[in-house]
């Protein structure tokens, strides 16, 4: 069914690589107006170049999103320009991965900026834009990270993180209702992604272990993930808020 989102006004972050820029491809397609942003202007503007090569449009910004001012400007600009916004798709982020003895301070704070005040600034500062428009729904990104301990790597910020955006979303989900704005996640296993080729090819083992334990018996893909997530910014997810859709090709439920 074509067109799923016609008409809907659609955030986009870490729209330059990765499950972001899939998913900011797969919305233009399903007939959204999509601002994608990141802070990566020249990758980000491959992704407007792709959807420009496929017959569609992406509206590319960059702003700092784990800044107030940065996550202010971006939900005005886009409510000025479109007349309101719909939905925001949080999928930009950062992490530094360590063991517990081995993780300093330092990347312990800047793993958590890039996972949780990434997501709850623009969140924050959409809500008003969302309350005037009679609601809105909003897709954070979790992790399989977030049900299970991370394997064969050091993730103990990383898993803080997800966990939390877990936590925040079930909080969103309850404290939006009565504005009419959704609030789930998803949790997605191994994509094939740069970030995901950058582990394949330094932690030795790595992708064979993680292809063997999937259950489908491949990577997935970003699009995999952009699926779900049209699900739940549809109008056919209406009643759908405050959960998390693992999509990780069977990889936790063993």
């Amino acid at each position: 069914m074509p067109n799923r989102l016609k008409g809907k006004v659609t955030i986009v972050t870490g729209a330059a690589s990765g499950i972001g820029q899939g998913t900011a491809l797969l919305f233009a397609k399903e007939g959204a107006s999509v601002v994608g942003v990141d802070v990566n202007q020249e990758a980000l503007a491959g992704t407007v170049a792709t959807a420009k090569a496929d017959g569609f449009e992406i509206d590319a910004v960059s702003y700092d999103l784990t800044s107030e001012a940065g996550a202010s400007a971006l939900m005005d600009y886009v409510a000025q320009k479109y007349g309101g916004i719909d939905t925001l798709v949080t999928a930009a982020g950062f992490v530094e991965f360590a063991s517990v003895p081995d993780m300093t301070l330092a990347q312990w704070h800047k793993t958590l900026k890039g996972e949780l005040d990434i997501v709850f600034l623009p969140v924050r500062a959409v809500w008003p834009h969302m309350i005037k428009r009679g609601g809105g729904s909003i897709v954070n990104f979790a992790s399989i990270s977030a049900w299970g301990a991370t394997r064969n790597m050091g993730a103990i910020a990383h898993s803080t993180g997800k966990g939390g955006v877990l936590s925040m979303t079930r909080q969103m989900a309850y404290e939006g209702a009565p504005h009419g704005i959704r609030a789930n996640s998803v949790s997605p296993g191994i994509i094939h992604t740069p970030a995901a080729q950058f582990a394949f090819d330094n932690l030795p083992g790595f992708e064979a272990s993680m292809k063997a334990n999937t259950m489908i018996g491949r990577h997935g893909k970003p699009e995999d993930v952009a699926w779900a997530i049209v699900y739940l910014v549809s109008d056919e997810a209406s009643w759908v808020t405050g959960t998390d859709i693992k999509v990780d090709g069977g990889l936790t439920a063993w």
